[in-house]
């Protein structure tokens, strides 16, 4: 949901590119546009009803899932190579103790991990998604030769499951509209 600030943060924008257009309009306007973009009769219903942060409330930002890996080399051939992501950070606690890392790509972010005590082998991951029929074309056309995913037409959506070397299961999903 849409908070008070970024509803601002929205008017403050749209300000600044009407001012590039040499359409000059006062901040209170911004603001009444963005209100009405978001489906409020006027900016005052739209403050009240936006979602305010409160104090000492938990706030859920996201969840990075962890999946168990067991060769460096492998996970980096599937991750990066084959799926497309960016290695992020990478930590041991000593040159030859286990890796943990994190690999990203548009938004979604997986923390790797070779200790043995902090995920199960197996896991499935769920990710929503938009685009999963250019993805699937993308990673059809890699060619690699330890998978070659479909596309599951689901109630829920259009799904594309891949399966890592290590028994875990990503499912890319775009929901159906409705």
């Amino acid at each position: 949901m849409t908070t008070v600030d970024q509803a601002k943060a929205m008017a403050k924008r749209l300000r600044a590119a009407l001012s590039a257009r040499d359409l000059a309009v006062s901040h209170a306007t911004t603001l009444e546009l963005v209100a009405a973009s978001l489906g409020h009769d006027d900016w005052n219903t739209a403050s009240a009803a936006l979602d305010r942060p409160a104090e000492n409330v938990p706030r859920f930002l996201e969840a990075v899932p962890i999946l168990r890996i067991f060769d460096e080399a492998k996970a980096r051939e599937f991750y990066c190579g084959f799926l497309g992501f960016e290695a992020g950070f990478e930590h041991r606690f000593e040159p030859s103790l286990p890796l943990y890392m994190e690999v990203a790509r548009a938004g979604l972010r997986l923390h790797l991990s070779e200790h043995h005590g902090d995920a199960s082998p197996g896991s499935t991951v769920f990710v929503p998604m938009r685009g999963v029929h250019a993805y699937h074309r993308q990673l059809t056309n890699k060619r690699y030769g330890y998978a070659r995913p479909g596309i599951e037409h689901a109630p829920w959506g259009d799904v594309l499951e891949v399966a890592d070397p290590f028994g875990n299961r990503l499912r890319f999903c775009e929901r159906r509209a409705g």
